[in-house]
């Protein structure tokens, strides 16, 4: 698991995979973007079960197992970390249509 702290990370190895820093950080916004997706799906999902009809205040501030889970999700690793955690250890499938589509040609 990647850490939640501030990491520096050496530009040259962030674009030693694709040969350009900048395409590396699209790589890595397109796959953080992606967890950030599917973390956000799962909150909602475990939230949802303490979703009431009725808003009843005192349930609101009661409600220990909500906050727990919040709190995990909020001490988790962002998903930008995430992904150049992954983008470093070659865990990320990507592409250049661009380069590709000149290759056929």
């Amino acid at each position: 698991m990647a850490s939640a702290n501030l990491v520096t990370r050496d530009i040259d190895k962030l674009a030693e995979p694709t040969g350009n820093v900048y395409e590396s950080i699209v790589v890595i916004s397109k796959r953080a973007r992606q967890i950030s997706i599917k973390m956000k799906e799962e909150l909602n999902s475990k939230l949802a079960e303490f979703a009431s009809k009725e808003d009843n205040l005192e349930e609101i501030f009661e409600n220990r197992e909500q906050i727990e889970i919040s709190k995990y999700y909020e001490r988790m690793p962002k998903p930008a970390t995430l992904a150049t955690e992954e983008f470093l250890e070659n865990k990320v499938m990507f592409r250049n249509i661009d380069k590709s589509s000149k290759k056929e040609e």
